[in-house]
C-alpha cells in the first residue's frame, strides 16, 4: 500500500477501529476520486508579505436591487485591489441563525446573497477563505429534519444522550444548555447543542458524517477556496467523561483532512479557529506538517488592547518573545478584530487575572458589553469583550480627542502588521466604523455591536470626505499595508525578534533567514513622547536607514537616541535593502505615521 493510503488507513483505523478500516478507506477514496485532477489552484500555494486577508460578511456592503455578493465584489475591486490579497467571506450558505453559522445547506449559496458565479468572480480577483462550519448544522436544515423524522440516512448524524450522564467535565463555550430536547418520530430525544439549540452537533463517531463532510470540503476547493477555516473545530469529537475539546480524535480528523488536501488540493491551506488558551491553540499546528498551516492568534487582540490601555508593553512583549512555529510551513493568522468579540480565553495564564478584570472594566466604561460562559465552579465567567476595536481604544474621558483615538488605533494595527504571520483585518476596522449598539437592541446578541451592514452609497460618501473618520482610517491603514508589502522582511515566516525598548514602546525586528531584508518597527503605546536608545542595535551599522513610512533617510549618527511622538509608529530598514525605498510616494506612505 502506498504511503498516502497507509496514512489515511491509519487515521480511519484510529477513529473507527481496524474491523472496518479497509471499507472506510475504499469509501473515502471514492469521494476523493471525484475531485482528483479537477481542483486547480489559480495561484501558488505559498504566502508572502503581500498576503493580507479582509474579514467580511457576504452582505457587508449593500445596494438596492443588486445581489450583495456582486456589490461586495465591485466595492472590493475599487477600494482593495493591491491592498489586500484575500477575502475571508463569512458563511454565505443558506442558514437559519447566528449570522450564517447555522448552516442549512453546505453545498449552496444563499439566494438572497447571490450564486456560485458571484463567488467565482470574487475568486478571480482575490484569494478566498471559505468557512467550514463542520462542528454543527442547522436544526432547520434537511439533515436534522431527516433525523427528527427517523430517516435512516441521517438518523445517526447527530449526538444524543439517554439517562443522566455526568456532563460536568465538558468544557462549555456558552451558558446555553448543552443538551436540547427535540420531539422525534421515535419520541423525545436529548441532542448535543454545544453552541445553541439551533446548532445541533454533528456525530463524527459515525463515519458517514466524516465522509459527507470530506465531500463538502473538497467541493469548496473545487469552487475556488484557497483557505478552509475550520470553525470551532476543537469541539469536533465528543466522549463522555472527557472535556470534549481537543480530543485526539479531533486532531486525527484534521490530520486526515490535511492528508487528503495535500493529495488533491495542495494549494489549499487549513486554518483552525479555536478560541482557547494560547498553549492549547498551538496544538493545532500538529507536528508542523500534518495539521493546520495557519492558526488564529487569539491572544493577540486582548494583549494589544491591554498594552494600549495600560500604556505598558510588558505582557505583550513577554508573550510575543516566546512565539514560535513548529515548521516553515506554518504561521499565525494575526488579527485584532473580527465578526466576533475580543476573546479572553487565550490570555488566561498570560495576563494576571487582575489585568483581565481591568480589561473588562475598561471596556464596560467605553460602552462595551461582556459575554459570559459557565466557569469551573458553575458561575459565569467573562469570555469575550463585545465592542468595536476603535471604540475600545477611545478614551471615555471628557478631554480625549478623536485624533488621539485614531492614532492609537493605527498604532495598534501597525503592531498587528509588524508581527510574524498573515494579518487579517476586519472590514469595520479597515473602513473606520464605530460600534452599533442599536443592533444589539434589535437582535438581543452582544456580538451584533460590531456587525452592522452598510449601504454602499453611505460608505462611499464618507470615504469621499477626507476629514471623515472612515476616510482617515482607510487612508492610514492602507498606507501601512502598502508599506508592509514592499519588504520581504514582513513575510509570514520571516524571523522575528522582540526588542527591549522599555515598557512604553513595543519594538520588533523582522528579518529574512538570509538576512537580505530586515525592518525595525517601533510603536509608542502612550500619549507621551518617548525616547528609544538604538545605539546597541547592530543591523545596518554604519549605513543610513530609510524610514519605511515616510521615505526619509536617517544617518547612522542620528540613531543613538530616537524620539517618538505620542502613539507614533516608525518603521526602518536599510537604505540598501531591496524594496526599502519602494513603499510608494512619501506623501502617501506618511499617512500611516500621522
Amino acid at each position: 500500500m502506498e504511503d498516502r493510503q497507509a496514512r489515511l488507513l491509519g487515521h480511519l483505523t484510529y477513529l473507527y477501529g481496524s474491523r472496518h478500516g479497509a471499507e472506510y478507506l475504499s469509501r473515502l477514496e471514492a469521494v476523493v476520486s471525484r475531485y482528483r485532477g479537477k481542483v486547480n489552484g489559480r495561484r501558488a500555494a505559498g504566502l508572502d508579505q503581500d498576503d493580507v486577508m479582509l474579514i467580511t460578511y457576504p452582505d457587508q456592503v449593500q445596494a438596492t436591487g443588486l445581489p450583495p455578493l456582486q456589490v461586495l465584489a465591485d466595492f472590493c475591486r475599487e477600494h482593495l485591489s493591491g491592498v489586500v490579497s484575500g477575502l475571508h467571506i463569512l458563511p454565505f450558505y443558506p442558514s437559519s441563525s447566528d449570522d450564517g453559522f447555522s448552516v442549512m445547506d453546505y453545498r449552496a449559496v444563499d439566494r438572497a446573497l447571490g450564486d456560485w458565479e458571484d463567488i467565482a468572480a470574487l475568486g478571480r480577483e482575490f484569494r478566498l477563505m471559505f468557512d467550514a462550519v463542520i462542528n454543527h448544522a442547522s436544526a432547520r436544515g434537511p439533515w436534522f429534519q431527516g433525523f427528527l423524522r427517523g430517516d435512516p440516512t441521517t438518523s445517526s448524524y447527530f449526538i444524543t444522550e439517554e439517562g443522566d450522564p455526568d456532563l460536568s467535565p465538558v468544557v462549555r463555550p456558552r451558558t446555553s444548555p448543552l443538551l436540547t430536547e427535540f420531539e422525534t418520530a421515535e419520541g423525545p430525544k436529548r441532542v448535543w447543542t454545544t453552541f445553541s439549540a439551533d446548532q445541533p452537533d454533528l456525530n463524527y463517531a459515525n463515519p458517514d458524517v466524516l465522509l459527507e463532510m470530506m465531500d463538502v470540503l473538497l467541493g469548496y476547493c473545487s469552487r475556488g477556496a484557497d483557505f478552509l477555516r475550520l470553525d470551532a473545530v476543537g469541539y469536533l469529537w465528543k466522549e463522555l467523561g472527557t472535556a470534549c475539546i481537543h480530543l485526539p480524535q479531533t486532531h486525527r480528523i484534521i490530520q486526515l483532512v490535511r492528508a487528503v488536501l495535500d493529495d488533491v488540493a495542495p494549494h489549499v491551506l487549513l486554518v483552525t479557529e479555536t478560541n482557547v488558551p494560547h498553549a492549547e491553540n498551538l496544538s493545532y499546528f500538529g507536528d508542523g506538517w500534518n495539521e493546520a498551516q495557519l492558526v488564529y492568534n487569539f491572544a493577540l487582540p486582548p494583549l494589544v488592547l491591554h498594552a494600549f490601555l495600560r500604556q505598558d508593553s510588558r505582557w505583550l512583549r513577554a508573550w510575543a518573545s516566546g512565539l514560535s512555529v513548529p515548521s516553515p510551513r506554518t504561521t499565525f493568522l494575526n488579527f485584532l478584530a473580527s465578526h466576533d468579540g475580543i476573546g479572553l480565553n487565550a490570555v488566561h495564564g498570560i495576563l494576571p487575572e487582575a489585568e483581565i478584570g481591568l480589561l473588562v472594566r475598561e471596556i464596560q466604561a467605553r460602552g462595551g458589553l461582556v459575554s459570559f460562559k459557565d466557569g469551573p465552579d458553575g458561575g459565569p465567567v467573562g469570555y469575550e469583550l463585545n465592542l468595536n476595536f476603535l471604540d475600545a481604544l477611545t478614551s471615555p474621558s471628557a478631554d480625549s480627542t478623536e485624533a488621539a483615538a485614531l492614532d492609537r488605533f493605527v498604532a495598534a494595527h501597525a503592531i498587528l502588521l509588524s508581527l510574524r504571520g498573515v494579518p487579517a483585518v476586519y472590514f469595520h476596522s479597515l473602513f473606520g466604523s464605530r460600534g452599533w449598539p442599536e443592533g444589539v437592541g434589535q437582535t438581543g446578541r452582544n456580538r451584533t455591536i460590531n456587525r452592522q451592514k452598510l449601504a454602499r452609497a453611505q460608505i462611499e460618501e464618507e470615504l469621499a470626505d477626507p476629514g471623515s473618520c472612515r476616510a482617515q482610517v482607510y487612508r492610514r491603514l492602507t498606507a501601512l499595508l502598502r508599506a508592509r508589502a514592499a519588504s520581504a522582511a514582513f513575510g509570514p515566516i520571516a524571523e522575528q525578534q522582540i526588542l527591549d525598548c522599555g515598557d512604553a514602546v513595543f519594538g520588533v525586528l523582522r528579518f529574512t533567514a538570509d538576512d537580505t531584508a530586515w525592518a525595525v518597527c517601533l510603536h509608542n503605546l502612550t500619549g507621551r513622547g518617548q525616547s528609544v536608545d538604538l545605539g546597541s542595535f547592530r543591523r545596518g551599522e554604519g549605513e543610513p536607514w530609510v524610514e519605511i513610512l515616510t521615505g526619509g533617510i536617517r544617518a547612522p549618527e542620528e540613531r543613538e537616541r530616537l524620539d517618538l511622538q505620542p502613539y507614533e509608529v516608525r518603521w526602518f530598514a536599510s537604505a540598501r535593502a531591496p524594496g526599502a525605498e519602494d513603499s510608494g510616494p512619501p506623501d502617501a506612505a506618511s499617512e500611516a505615521a500621522r
